[in-house]
């Protein structure tokens, strides 16, 4: 039976998610306001109308299934001859509309991981301070040693060093490292391992990292260098899967991200319900930033497809016909759904088997 802290948690998780669309879509509301855009629809939600008003011009509505959102501007995907209608406003505006959506869970993603770095008293930098006793990576490692990459992955914050080991394959480390002022580059480092049920290993880190106070100035500079670490995994996780270091089948949808916000609260309550909420907005955070950054992707569907044509038609002096841009972006969306519905497979079968 779920407890009371779980169905909040749960309930809070749900709002977040409601937040970081409601913020994107509003970036773009927001922005083809003040350019003179007539916004005919602002929703949040896709499927029935469940409650809905019009202001002005402007009809607001929340929908039945909290899975996404739109913004529907005049003229957005068809000819238009009012004046106000998106297409005809100038190209440099209609690019500040289609970006300001990511932008703003970019934003959103700083705030939130502000929050939850605020209770920390110290901040993990990127030098060891000490080894673990029975260490192994000590061999070649050294007390001051400031890490610069794992494996070719850069490193400037503790989140950087979370993703490399996370994404080893192997109890193989190649470092790059700082000692006493000159690079130096250390193969084959190795780590102590516990050996799992099923016969697998898990590296066990045996380095300990030097803190930082958290102040004023700290707390902003780690926002800004965590929110910059988030968004280069983004990154990474996108080209791994392009050149197949990650399985597709390691994507989760919605499904698996409500899978993963129950474990992160459930975890979190083992200490406290306040941890729980911090579970929980950490992995928005990384939810929302992950939004911002796969919706610049230039792909069909996406904003950052819809940038494209509007560089094309700032080059060209010419705008692409709405039809054609539209088909296009259809296409896009046919293949998006194809593409969630697969990972929505995925989740399901993942949630019975493990």
């Amino acid at each position: 039976m779920i407890s009371i802290q779980t169905a909040l948690l749960i309930i809070i998780g749900i709002l977040l998610f409601e937040l970081i669309i409601f913020i994107h879509e509003f970036g773009h509301f927001i922005t083809a306001k003040k350019s003179g855009v007539k916004v005919n629809e602002f929703a949040l939600g896709m499927g029935p109308k469940i409650i809905k008003f019009r202001k002005g011009e402007t009809l607001y509505s929340l929908r039945l299934f909290p899975i996404g959102g739109f913004c529907s501007m005049e003229g957005e995907d068809a000819e238009s001859d009012d004046s106000r209608a998106f297409g005809n406003k100038a190209v440099w505006k209609r690019m500040i509309i289609v970006v300001a959506g990511a932008v703003m869970n970019l934003l959103l993603g700083f705030l939130l991981m502000m929050i939850t770095l605020i209770p920390c008293e110290l901040f993990g930098t990127t030098q060891i301070a000490r080894f673990a006793e029975n260490a192994t990576s000590s061999e070649q490692l050294k007390v001051g040693d400031e890490i610069k990459s794992i494996n070719g992955y850069g490193t400037t914050t503790s989140m950087d060093l979370n993703f490399a080991f996370a994404t080893a394959r192997n109890n193989d480390f190649t470092f790059e490292v700082v000692r006493d002022g000159k690079h130096m580059t250390f193969e084959h480092v190795k780590f102590p391992t516990v050996e799992k049920e099923d016969g697998s290993e898990i590296i066990q880190r045996d380095i300990v990292y030097l803190g930082v106070e958290n102040n004023f100035w700290s707390l902003i500079q780690q926002t800004f260098l965590q929110t910059v670490s988030t968004v280069k995994m983004v990154w990474a996780s996108l080209i791994g899967l392009i050149t197949g270091q990650f399985s597709i089948n390691e994507v989760a949808g919605p499904i698996g991200m409500t899978s993963a916000i129950s474990q992160a609260a459930s975890v979190g309550l083992q200490s406290s319900f306040w941890d729980g909420v911090g579970n929980i907005v950490f992995i928005m955070t990384i939810i929302t930033i992950n939004l911002g950054v796969v919706n610049l992707l230039p792909l069909p569907a996406l904003d950052g497809g819809r940038l494209v044509f509007l560089i094309i038609e700032a080059i060209r002096r010419k705008r692409i016909k709405p039809e054609v841009e539209a088909w296009i972006h259809g296409i896009g969306i046919v293949v998006l759904l194809l593409f969630m519905a697969f990972v929505s497979v995925n989740d399901v079968i993942r949630l019975f088997t493990s």
